[in-house]
């Protein structure tokens, strides 16, 4: 006997089933209407669509269950889909039965204005908004373009270990944990692990959570945040910079394409993004600094920036404010970049390193090509002070093969706040982790 149960389907579905009898299950997001007619909008993570509930169609018992539905209460629906401009996603559902699974107490929630703190105290709900939806789902589809571009291209995931003997640029930002009586840190990078897989494979990425001890707060700082880090065998400066770039180009195509209603949703306008689709501006940090230099001389840029220095965030809004798109900045001072930087052979006083400075955001992406001379390696863990026995294994690399090699570094969160506009990251990734906060 054939099976005529309705087929489940997911809001952002519906479309595709114009005409159908489907069910949908989910949240009430909110409600409206009276006497024998009441519009429930349901919303099930993949939308929110509008259920239309006829006391004629449903019965007296159903209409009254529709009625008492509070928000945020569990239900579903059974009923055919009709393509509908006018309703959000296009499309509605004329309901036919209803069934409730949960009454939801009062919402905590509500549509009067909170503050930060409260929504933050709230998070475990507040990610039910429409514009929190629209994040997360826009967070998963700049990582499946991350993945997607990097995978096209012949990269390995080999992810890294979180538990690390040592730090990659130095303890004083690093969370310390005892491990089994040992000393061990959680990991802020997962590159030199990446860097032995990239021996192995050639062609690597690792990507997971990575922890910075930084007692900041500004919108641009986690504790906690996602980093995809590829590294290249067989790479310098130009191979670098070129897999930075066509990565951040395709995945603001890929939203554009796969995100277009939640970048809708969150307000943002398309044509932003596509302006940034072209050639980023590349330059090197001398002519950076001439720049901001002869803007702070203008009144344009409001910093202490002096020749030598790192940059601020003054400095890199000013930047990618200028350009209009992300821009490359490249031959660092020696002195402000990681040891393990590759120095210029035509001027050993610069890092071949590599930092892209996106408009709103600040520095999204940092890289370099790595040292790969076994001396010049050991002379700068004993000039940084490193312990040498921890790094021991890294310096393996250099006996036993040793290859031009680079990579870097992406901040995951801080690429979805600048892609979507949100000005603050801790939107930016479903639970944050901050200076001051580590619940819920």
């Amino acid at each position: 006997m054939a099976d005529l149960s309705p087929r489940d389907v997911r809001v952002s579905d519906l479309l595709q089933h114009d005409g159908q009898t489907v069910r949908l299950r989910g949240w009430l997001f909110n409600s409206r209407g009276k006497g024998k007619l009441i519009f429930l909008l349901l919303r099930d993570g993949s939308g929110i669509c509008q259920a239309v509930v006829l006391r004629s169609e449903v019965g007296e018992e159903q209409f009254e269950a529709a009625k008492a539905l509070t928000q945020e209460s569990s239900f579903e629906v059974v009923g055919e889909v009709k393509a509908d401009e006018r309703a959000p996603g296009g499309a509605e559902l004329k309901v036919a039965s209803l069934r409730v699974h949960q009454i939801a107490e009062p919402y905590p929630i509500t549509k009067k204005e909170h503050g930060p703190g409260f929504l933050m105290d709230h998070r475990h709900l507040w990610l039910r908004s429409k514009r929190q939806m629209a994040l997360l789902r826009l967070r998963h589809r700049v990582i499946q373009a991350f993945r997607g571009y990097l995978d096209g291209q012949g990269y390995f995931c080999v992810d890294s270990p979180m538990f690390t003997p040592n730090a990659c640029e130095g303890t004083s930002t690093l969370f310390k944990t005892d491990y089994f009586g040992e000393e061990a840190f959680l990991t802020q990078s997962g590159q030199l692990y990446a860097e032995a897989s990239a021996m192995a494979l050639g062609k690597v990425y690792c990507f997971g959570p990575v922890f910075r001890a930084e007692k900041s707060k500004t919108r641009r700082h986690l504790t906690e945040f996602w980093m995809l880090e590829p590294e290249i065998a067989f790479a310098g400066l130009d191979e670098v910079c070129d897999l930075a770039e066509g990565m951040i180009r395709h995945t603001i195509r890929h939203l554009l394409v796969h995100g277009a209603q939640d970048l809708a949703d969150l307000e943002r306008d398309p044509e932003v993004l596509r302006g940034w689709d072209r050639d980023f501006p590349r330059l090197r940090y001398h002519e950076a600094a001439d720049l901001l230099l002869e803007w702070q001389q203008e009144g344009r840029c409001e910093s202490d920036f002096a020749r030598g220095d790192d940059l601020g965030a003054p400095d890199e809004t000013a930047l990618g404010e200028h350009f209009g798109c992300p821009v490359m900045v490249t031959h660092w001072p020696a002195e402000v970049k990681a040891f393990y930087m590759k120095r210029d052979p035509e001027d050993p006083s610069l890092a071949l390193g590599v930092d892209i400075i996106a408009p709103t955001a600040g520095e999204i992406v940092g890289g370099s090509v790595r040292e790969d001379d076994l001396g010049a390696l050991l002379e700068r863990i004993q000039a940084h002070e490193l312990p040498q026995e921890a790094f021991e294994w890294f310096l393996d690399l250099r006996r036993y093969g040793s290859v031009p090699h680079g990579g870097f570094g992406i901040g995951l969160e801080r690429t979805v706040s600048w892609l979507s506009g949100v000005e603050h990251v801790r939107e930016c990734i479903p639970f944050p982790r901050t200076l001051q906060r580590i619940y819920p």
